[in-house]
């Protein structure tokens, strides 16, 4: 029996034995198990604060809640012009579009509000055929009973508004050039027979010869001697929607011009243009003043000369300012031009102010102002007058 005690308990004792080295291996394994989890990516980890990600131009599936922000003028939808043709059917318009004569044309811009700039003939309509109207998001604009008169530009302005204050957004403007081709007149109807025209040199000249249909052919003469004018695209060019412009008018451009257009079987002449030129000046002048003498004894004649040298055929004008307007002494001048030896064309302006028998009164500030087209400036000269000298007693 006590035998049998003692090997009962070495069996139990060599169980505990096991079981705690079983124990042990299996802590060692959960922990190794633990570190591989941390240690290998794709696997859950504890929750931890998300950073925030930089935004990039590359597609993502993430929707990350942003915050709201008012909206601006630049991100508001841009306006555009459309064209409304039969059967409620939409069409963009160009830079041109062509509407037969008799037809209706109806324009379409959307803003809130637009507003539109319409051919001048068209500015004072009193027959009730144009008709502009503002709904919620769009403007529309509609011409009845259309005729070749109507062709021109039509432009829509989107508004720019602040409380009630509103003011059109001229660099967001919308243009269409419309043609109203008409049988029976190839260009837009004028009621002028002639017309002057400047030639500025230092500006481009336009000769507004406009057609009815951009499919017209077009060329530019002289009245007088008859002739074709060449058109280089240089010096002078042709635009279908505005006409022939002389770039760099000159003295030989002046005259009466006009343009022939023809279509088919159909020549027409448009109004004449009677070509003035004027040599505009290339700065305001400057003029330069000398007295006969700054010393002026009483009773004796007085010349203030003022001059200016400039470009021929440059018209100069004069105006004085002297002592003796005060008492209302009278001005007297002498104005002259005269060329002047050189290279280049000039000519000498001058004015002459005259003082006949110089009193008290006439002494003080002389001022000269020369203008032309270009501006004005002013030039001055000091006149002391002293009494005569009495005669030496004998």
């Amino acid at each position: 029996m006590p035998l049998v005690n003692s090997y009962g308990s070495k069996w139990r004792l060599l169980l505990c034995t096991l079981l705690i080295c079983a124990v042990i291996v299996e802590l060692a394994y959960c922990q190794k198990d633990a570190l591989k989890q941390k240690a290998t990516p794709g696997r859950k980890s504890k929750p931890s604060k998300n950073k925030p990600e930089k935004s990039t131009n590359e597609g993502s599936s993430t929707t990350t809640a942003k915050p709201k922000t008012k909206a601006t003028p630049a991100a508001k939808a841009q306006a555009f012009l459309t064209q409304v043709l039969n059967r409620g059917k939409f069409k963009k318009v160009g830079e041109t579009i062509s509407v037969q004569t008799g037809d209706t044309l109806e324009l379409r811009c959307r803003g809130k509000p637009v507003q539109w700039g319409v051919p001048s003939y068209l500015e004072e309509d009193d027959e009730g055929r144009l008709r502009i109207v503002q709904h919620e998001r769009y403007g529309v604009l509609t011409l009845v009973n259309t005729t070749g008169a109507d062709t021109g530009e039509y432009t829509c302005y989107p508004m720019y508004c602040e409380d009630t204050d509103c003011r059109k957004e001229y660099d967001k403007a919308i243009k269409v050039f419309v043609f109203f081709p008409d049988p029976q007149e190839l260009f837009v109807p004028s009621s002028d027979y002639y017309k002057a025209i400047q030639l500025r040199t230092n500006w481009p000249t336009v000769l507004p010869c406009q057609v009815t249909s951009p499919e017209a052919k077009v060329s530019l003469h002289r009245e007088f001697p008859p002739l074709e004018v060449a058109v280089d695209g240089k010096e002078i060019s042709f635009n279908v929607k505005k006409g022939y412009t002389i770039h760099r008018p000159r003295p030989y451009h002046a005259g009466a011009l006009y343009c022939v257009a023809s279509l088919g079987n159909l020549r027409q002449s448009s109004t004449k243009y009677m070509l003035i030129y004027v040599n505009y000046p290339m700065a305001p002048p400057a003029p330069v003043i000398q007295a006969s003498s700054s010393l002026v004894v009483v009773g004796e004649n007085l010349r203030v000369s003022c001059s200016v040298v400039g470009e021929q055929d440059v018209v100069v004008e004069f105006t004085w300012d002297y002592p003796g307007q005060q008492i209302g002494r009278p001005l007297y001048t002498q104005e002259s031009v005269t060329p002047v030896g050189g290279g280049a064309a000039r000519q000498q302006s001058q004015s002459v102010l005259l003082v006949d028998e110089v009193r008290d009164v006439d002494q003080g500030t002389y001022t000269c102002t020369a203008q032309n087209l270009q501006g004005a400036k002013s030039v001055s000269a000091t006149v002391k007058v002293v009494p005569k000298a009495k005669p030496k007693k004998p």
